[in-house]
């Protein structure tokens, strides 16, 4: 939900002078939930305000986002960015804090086209394209940490899904044979769905029976009329393969990587279901392979001539060479030693090395959010924890005005039953609130650190260690004529494009080379 505002008219007072600059104003909030939470929108616009008056900048346009950190797209976001194109003379832009303003790096790399200077209420900094490199830096790590808190959001939803399963509640999508309903708590909860649910309990007698081969019950249960929930489509092989293995419909289920039991109405009983599974194993059986060995690229390079992947053979028994697949067509690629390619990964690795003064002012940043971050929790923490204390002072009340017979024990329980689940819910959210952030930073600045000095222990790892180590920093590897290009993770990659950025903002170009030493030393 996003809500446009005008800015309030200010009393002739406090009116800013006819020269003073004009500027728009932006505040959001991550969700509708938050906003009711306490993160209130009209504290960051009067926060904003009381700045604009002090600072000689009159508010033209103020811009206004309450929605879902992951959903795509802010319309009012998006209007402000049409407003300051549309312009040219306003050049100012408020906001309460980095995280307000930023969503996503995509943002930044925006809001950094506009020649305009934003001002972080807050955090008492204004960014420009006059500011200086290192203070650039610094916000560039802020914006990495507003995109980590969108992340966190995600984090949090996992755990209500936990939670939720805690519960005995499947908390995502039914599958097929079932249907997501509101259950009379006002939980969401699965049932059985009454057309498909039938089909999918005969399916697994069928199957028990020792009968059928995956691909004839697929046309089976085409055939009796089973389709997907979205697509409406008829089940493919794949689909029914892991229907069967799905423990979901003999009452129980498995969520990251707990078992729970279930309170839905399962589909078949627990020992057809077993059954069906000694079925599925007996004829996994003579597809059992040796394990495959381990190889450090493996999944890893891309061939930049055709797009196919680079795979691994071992030459003479001992030495392993690496090869485009050739899936496409005919490549030109030449095979190269595995050796070679770990020079090359240590030569990329060494583009995150950075030197003591460049980190310092990185886990200087990442400290600075983390405190503001870490007032507002504790703020939080504690409206919680007075709504608990109040709730449960209203919940011993109202039972003593049923032991004196003052209400009904129908009100009584009606009441009880709301405000015990508020109560509830402000305990869970408390609960996550302890357990949250309490090591975020340094475990942040310990991935930092272990990505500048990858390089210095990269040649040294087993290949499995290599493998795990470069899916934690790359992204997209190609391999074409010799050379290796990569692409890093986030925050890796961000931190790479940086170094150079800090290096050359603000500093004159007979400079550049004396002070290369400073930022980049490697």
């Amino acid at each position: 939900m996003a809500r446009p505002r005008k800015p309030k008219p200010q009393g002739s007072a406090n009116a800013p002078k006819s020269s003073a600059q004009r500027a728009v104003l932006y505040a959001r909030v991550s969700t509708a939930e938050q906003e009711k939470e306490g993160f209130s929108i009209d504290a960051q616009i009067n926060l904003i305000r009381e700045y604009a008056g002090k600072s000689d900048l009159r508010i033209v346009e103020e811009y206004v986002d309450v929605e879902s950190a992951k959903r795509t797209g802010r319309t009012q976001f998006e209007a402000m960015l049409k407003y300051l194109r549309a312009h040219a003379g306003v050049r100012h832009l408020l906001v309460e804090k980095t995280d307000r303003l930023y969503r996503n790096l995509k943002d930044w790399v925006t809001l950094d086209e506009f020649d305009i200077e934003i001002h972080l209420v807050k955090e008492g900094a204004i960014i420009s394209r006059d500011s200086r490199s290192s203070e650039k830096f610094m916000h560039g790590i802020k914006v990495l940490m507003a995109k980590n808190y969108v992340d966190n959001l995600s984090e949090e939803a996992r755990k209500g899904m936990l939670e939720k399963a805690k519960q005995g509640l499947w908390p995502s999508t039914a599958p097929v044979g079932y249907l997501n309903v509101v259950g009379p708590s006002g939980k969401k909860i699965i049932v059985p769905d009454p057309a498909a649910a039938p089909i999918v309990a005969r399916m697994f007698e069928w199957f028990e029976t020792g009968n059928y081969s995956l691909k004839e019950l697929s046309k089976m249960g085409r055939d009796a009329g089973l389709l997907r929930h979205r697509s409406q489509r008829p089940v493919s092989v794949s689909t029914v393969h892991h229907m069967l293995r799905n423990r979901l419909y003999a009452g129980a289920f498995e969520w990251q990587g707990r078992m729970f039991q279930g309170t839905h109405e399962p589909l078949v009983s627990t020992e057809t279901w077993e059954n069906v599974q000694e079925v599925l194993d007996g004829r996994s059986v003579s597809n059992i392979r040796a394990k495959p060995l381990l190889f450090a690229f493996t999944g890893l390079i891309t061939c930049g001539h055709c797009g196919c992947a680079l795979v691994a053979e071992i030459k003479r028994e001992r030495y392993i060479y690496y090869h485009c697949s050739g899936y496409k067509q005919k490549c030109p690629e030449k095979y190269v030693r595995q050796g070679a390619l770990v020079e090359a990964f240590s030569e990329q690795l060494a583009r995150l090395h950075l030197d003591d003064q460049v980190f310092a002012l990185i886990e200087r940043a990442l400290r600075e959010s983390h405190t503001d971050r870490s007032r507002e929790r504790i703020e939080t923490m504690t409206r919680l924890r007075a709504e608990a204390d109040r709730l449960q002072q209203r919940l011993d009340k109202l039972y003593v005005d049923h032991l004196d017979g003052r209400i009904s024990g129908d009100m009584h329980d009606r009441m009880a039953s709301t405000w015990r689940e508020e109560r509830e819910r402000c305990l869970r959210h408390l609960e996550g609130l302890h357990s949250t952030e309490d090591l975020i930073v340094d475990d942040g600045i310990a991935l930092l650190e272990l990505g500048r000095n990858a390089h210095k222990m990269f040649n040294k790892q087993s290949p499995g260690t290599q493998n795990a180590l470069l899916k934690l920093l790359v992204s997209n590897t190609v391999w074409a004529g010799g050379m290796l290009r990569v692409e890093f993770n986030e925050p890796f990659g961000m931190l790479d494009k940086m170094s150079d950025f800090a290096l050359r903002e603000n500093q004159p170009e007979e400079a550049e080379k004396s002070q290369r030493t400073i930022w980049l030393p490697e």
